[in-house]
């Protein structure tokens, strides 16, 4: 925010009201204050809510609550009289510096979601959306701290300026106006539109990727189904044909039952034993269960990188393992980028909305403020204020029309149900 009120003859301003303003804007507060108390109440009791994003949003939703609650009366005040100042200047200051920090933290919030998608999309692995990490606590704090700095000149005397008008309200000074404007819109918006086009072309490179691997996995499947059988047949085999010589000790042998005792029997004579011949007694507990290597197989066929895996590690059984924390990977990777897809459903519109009704104002008031000569009266500065105020109440509609869950909470709390 820059510039709270246009600069108006008093005289004139006392000869007639601006219901249209008192009309609009209390509607305006109520509708900005209701629905963003639902974003925090629907993150803050719903459990399925409590998600990294959606503090990010709660962020960006205490920002447009503070905006309503401490800008939007005294915006609305000064608007209803025609656009005249008569509290304080004091008083004004403050409201500047409101204005200002909460419009940077709403759009350093939106660059902090931006970076948040960016790392959920890019790095899934490493991400996790139901826990509130460091990461997240480190970047809404920077919002918060770096919209108070880019803010702060104004409370600490750079409006204070002689021969100020003491009826308008607004920054005196125009190199902030430029400075705050690229503090707050100018950097911030490129690199959160960066971001987005990134995730977009990451997910759509994921997509494409995901649908070649279902083409190609029945054949891949039946081919590693087929190879894996052949190759247990094989070894099998090999095994039958193998000879396991045994040191018996005297007296003990395999065919002792079915020697005569006139048969000689060394002290330490080797046995040699076939394969053939284990299998008519008990098999030994270190072999393996051909079915067991056909289930194998089987899991193999159903998913094509499981079947590469080396003979040897699933003869003791670190294949297995490795395939069962291989597929968990698989499995949280396609979850977390369905969750992502769904996400990024919503928050291109927030940020697509966010530009609409921003965008004309910062653009508005860096040109008056660069350019002197430049004719931009009162009326124009008043609706692209309006326009700017109005994106704090549009946010929760959007939540509540694109996400299934904000909208099946909100309605649960506006029809007070358990």
């Amino acid at each position: 925010m820059v510039n709270v009120t246009p600069s108006i003859d008093p005289a004139v301003a006392h000869e007639r009201y601006n219901y249209l303003a008192l009309i609009c804007g209390v509607p305006l507060i109520l509708i900005i204050i209701l629905g963003n108390v639902l974003v925090c109440l629907s993150v803050l009791t719903e459990r399925s809510l409590k998600t990294a994003t959606n503090y990010f949003i709660v962020s960006l939703a205490v920002a447009d609550l503070l905006l309503a609650v401490l800008v939007l009366p005294l915006y609305v005040y000064s608007e209803f009289l025609g656009g005249m100042w008569t509290l304080s200047m004091y008083i004004c200051d403050a409201l500047m510096t409101m204005d200002v920090m909460l419009c940077t933290a709403s759009i350093l919030n939106l660059c902090a979601i931006s970076v948040d998608r960016y790392i959920a999309v890019v790095v899934p692995l490493k991400y996790n959306r139901n826990q509130f990490s460091v990461r997240q606590l480190v970047l809404i704090t920077a919002t918060w701290v770096l919209s108070l700095g880019v803010a702060s000149p104004v409370i600490f005397g750079l409006n204070q300026v002689p021969n100020r008008d003491p009826h308008v309200c607004k920054l005196e000074d125009n190199q902030f106006v430029v400075y705050s404007s690229i503090c707050s819109f100018f950097v911030p918006c490129p690199v959160m539109l960066l971001l987005y086009y990134w995730m977009f072309r990451g997910l759509k490179r994921w997509s494409s990727g995901r649908r070649r691997s279902h083409l190609h996995r029945p054949s891949r499947g039946r081919r590693s189904l087929s190879l894996r059988l052949g190759a247990a047949l094989q070894k099998e085999k090999g095994r039958a044909r193998e000879k396991v010589v045994y040191l018996m000790p005297a007296g003990l042998s395999p065919t002792s039952l079915t020697t005569t005792p006139t048969t000689p029997i060394s002290p330490a004579s080797p046995v040699t034993l076939t394969t053939d011949e284990q299998a008519e007694g008990q098999t030994p507990a270190a072999e393996s269960d051909p079915m067991t290597t056909q289930m194998d197989s089987v899991s193999d066929a159903e998913n094509p990188e499981r079947a590469t895996e080396d003979e040897s590690g699933w003869e003791n059984g670190v294949g297995k393992n490795h395939r069962r924390h291989t597929g968990r990977r698989h499995s949280k990777s396609n979850r977390v980028s369905g969750r992502e897809r769904k996400a990024m459903k919503v928050l291109p519109v927030v940020v697509g909305v966010f530009l609409a009704c921003w965008t004309p104002f910062f653009v508005v008031h860096v040109t008056k403020a660069l350019c002197e000569s430049c004719d931009i009266g009162p009326t124009l500065i008043s609706v692209v204020t309006w326009l700017g105020y109005v994106n704090s109440a549009v946010n929760p509609i959007i939540y509540t029309a694109f996400n299934v869950e904000f909208r099946n909470v909100f309605h649960k709390l506006l029809c007070c149900r358990s």
